[in-house]
């Protein structure tokens, strides 16, 4: 039963779908700290009952946890899972064997080793003869005999580096006999290797099927209840009551009975021998090594009894399969007697023509028989012969389509079913026996089917514009070939698969509309995707999909990308707000962000600083050196304000040579003073252009005010301030203080 939550991490990685990337090794990693922790767990527990009870436990578990696990899934997952493995042994061991009895790291590890050989063994083996396993009597017939045989040699192999371990060992620490090891691990991965492929290859069925899994939780309880119940109690022999419950389990759940059922009670029988509870208690003076080896055998005959009764309802399961196979041949023949029915034989001769062949082509069965394949569209014998050579060879059955003429003239398709059986008449002969009807409306229909459909995936695929299908399951069922644009150009497979299987990312944002749709409603909508580290932007409408009866057969997808409108728009945003020379705001941002700036300063109570810079005699800039001088100056002045206020601050450029700077937390004059004189300073060295150095100054005002009205009353007081620097020779600042 532990192997459950390991098969649950890695069961979607042993579908042959293609993963992403990062799908793939989150699953990966995942299943492999999964596998980890429990085979931890089971190894921790198998060696501290062992060592509790004095001798190995009658059960084994982590070996065959760790081999069914490699066994179920490829083999490029194995590197992981194998350290994973490697890992649990060691970190059980250590505190089982190294801490507790002392042992040192070299005969740990090599108690390790043994049990990984062992496990390499099996799973290199099993893998190598059943690269897929056959759901099939036979199938398991085969896997049973190399699969056991291989867990023979694995256990003798790590049964042998584990006495080696033991010579090894200082006295007093207990590894068990090589009989108690061998026996042991031998069960395990029988029986728990067995449960492992089992989860792997029912995946879900394992709870039962849907709808029914309470009452195989009530069949799997009363199991389990039966067997705690047995081991509960020394008085009776109550051992043979298990077999009723866990029979009832394989005739009613087959293979999945089987496992579940026998790990029950391997789990129950393993824990009440180690702790020494239960019917074994009734032989007297008996020892530990002789309590453990009566739990083997007792777990051997289960096997052996339930094992057979598994594989025959397997077996019957199969031969109910072959009759309904026959049975539906059969059927087919009866229910459709007006078609054409023929024999050939191995000399190509028509040795039964039905009497359907005049309804159908006109002609009568003797003229039928006597043309042969004279009637066979030219374009069409090479094909028909091939398919009656294949029959002849025994493959069958063949479905074939193909033309015959009419005897009115004209051609008619006909579709036939061709397989070999023994000839009725002729004794020791096989003959090729084929039912054939008239297909042609069909195929006229699935000609115009096809051609509509290579008009609309013409259009469709054309379209700038992505359009999809997708059912009332979020399932993908058409798209066209603008898809790519939505899921970033990967390869993996579409058609099939869910919204949120193909777009997770996303899919959050898309649910809402997808709901609206699926109940009858029109979404229309905008989001943003990112691809290859930039933004893009679609525009989308979900439309419902309604067929002929009223009923809702999913929902239509149409998207279209956007980013460019987007992009536009947010550079026509920039412009509108930043100052097209310089980059920094510009008149319009200040306003919207100062009047936004007072009414927080009037609701914390906090000041506000408006420093008014103009450019000392830029007109003369411009009248000396030229406009183009004018424009290098003002994009310095920029640069450098930039540079030397905070990131918090507000700076714009107002006018042609007019900068402002709005800032919040200025506590005091002095820090007001600094920041000015620090600006003031930044302008000192000369502003380089083609060669020329030109001075360039500023004159600021500054106004540090509280209970600012409104940003025109700030402004006032800064221009004061500015007329008062201008006034004093200009390349200074002036401030006025209000409230402090």
């Amino acid at each position: 039963m532990a192997a459950t939550p390991t098969s649950l991490a890695l069961w979607s990685m042993t579908t042959d779908a293609p993963h992403p990337p990062s799908r793939e090794r989150l699953l990966l990693w995942g299943g492999a700290a999964l596998l980890f922790l429990v085979a931890l767990t089971s190894n921790t527990v198998t060696l501290l009952l062992s060592r509790h009870a004095g001798s190995m436990a009658s059960i084994w578990t982590i070996n065959g946890l760790v081999a069914g696990t490699l066994v179920s899934v490829p083999r490029r997952y194995w590197p992981p899972l194998v350290t994973a493995g490697f890992a649990a042994l060691l970190v059980g061991h250590y505190i089982a064997v190294g801490w507790l009895h002392g042992a040192g790291l070299l005969v740990t590890l090599l108690l390790v080793v043994a049990n990984l050989v062992e496990i390499l063994v099996v799973a290199f083996t099993i893998s190598h003869y059943f690269p897929t396993i056959s759901g099939e009597t036979s199938g398991y017939l085969r896997f049973g005999r190399i699969a056991v045989g291989a867990a023979i040699v694995g256990c003798i192999l790590s049964t042998l580096l584990a006495e080696v371990a033991q010579l090894m060992a200082p006295p007093g620490v207990f590894f068990g006999s090589a009989e108690e090891w061998f026996r042991a691990h031998l069960l395990g991965m029988v029986i728990v290797g067995m449960l492992m492929l089992v989860a792997f290859r029912e995946r879900g069925r394992m709870l039962g099927v849907p709808g029914k899994r309470l009452r195989m939780l009530r069949d799997v309880l009363l199991l389990a209840i039966v067997s705690i119940g047995v081991f509960a109690q020394e008085r009776y022999p109550m051992l043979f009551v298990v077999f009723a419950p866990l029979l009832y389990l394989v005739f009613r759940y087959r293979f999945t009975g089987l496992v579940l059922g026998i790990a029950i009670v391997a789990l129950v029988t393993n824990v009440g021998t180690s702790l020494d509870e239960g019917p074994f208690n009734l032989i007297r003076s008996y020892s530990s090594w002789e309590r453990t080896l009566i739990a083997q055998i007792y777990l051997g005959v289960l096997c052996l009894v339930a094992v057979p009764v598994a594989l025959a309802l397997a077996d019957r399961q199969r031969l109910g399969r072959q009759v309904a196979d026959s049975e539906s041949r059969y059927r087919l023949l009866a229910e459709y007697s007006s078609d054409l029915i023929v024999r050939i034989g191995d000399d190509n001769s028509r040795r039964y023509v039905s009497p359907s062949v005049t309804e159908m082509l006109g002609w009568s069965p003797e003229e039928f028989a006597a043309l042969r394949g004279e009637l066979i569209h030219p374009d069409d014998r090479d094909k028909v012969l091939a398919v009656l050579a294949k029959l002849r060879e025994g493959s069958g059955p063949i479905i074939a389509r193909y033309r015959l003429r009419r005897r009115s003239g004209g051609y008619l398709w006909i579709e036939a079913l061709g397989n070999r059986a023994p000839s009725p008449d002729h004794p020791g002969e096989s003959e090729i026996i084929y039912t054939a009807r008239d297909v042609t409306q069909r195929v006229l229909a699935e000609e115009s089917l096809a051609d509509s459909e290579k008009r609309l995936r013409t259009i469709t695929d054309n379209v700038p514009a992505a359009i999809a299908h997708v059912d009332t399951s979020e399932r993908y069922t058409f798209i066209n070939a603008y898809i790519s644009e939505l899921i970033s150009g990967e390869s993996s497979p579409v058609i099939g698969h869910t919204v949120a299987e193909v777009r997770p990312a996303i899919y959050p944002v898309l649910k809402p509309h997808i709901d609206v749709a699926l109940h009858g409603g029109c979404a229309t909508f905008e989001y943003e995707s990112p691809r290859d580290g930039h933004a893009r932007y679609f525009q989308a409408t979900y439309l419902p999909a309604v067929a002929a009866d009223g009923s809702s057969t999913g929902l239509y997808m149409l998207t279209t990308d956007i980013t460019r409108i987007k992009l536009a728009e947010q550079q026509l945003n920039f412009l509108a707000h930043h100052d097209a020379l310089t980059g920094i705001a510009n008149r319009l941002s200040f306003r919207e962000s100062s009047e936004l700036s007072v009414r927080q300063a009037a609701t914390t109570q906090q000041p506000l600083l408006l420093m008014m810079i103009d450019v000392d005699f830029f007109k003369h800039i411009n009248d000396t050196y030229g406009h183009a001088a004018g424009d290098v100056a003002l994009s310095e002045v920029a640069k450098r304000l930039k540079a030397n206020v905070r990131k918090s601050d507000l700076l714009a450029r107002i006018g042609g040579d007019e900068f402002v700077v709005l800032c919040h937390d200025i506590e005091d004059v002095a820090t007001a003073e600094r920041l000015a004189q620090q600006i003031t300073d930044a302008m000192r060295p000369p502003v380089s252009f083609e060669g020329a150095d030109i001075k360039v100054s500023l004159s600021i005002g500054v106004a540090l005010c509280r209970d600012v009205a409104s940003m025109e009353a700030l402004a006032q007081r800064a221009d004061e301030a500015l007329y008062q620097a201008k006034e004093a020779g200009r390349a200074c600042f002036r401030m006025v203080a209000d409230g402090f």
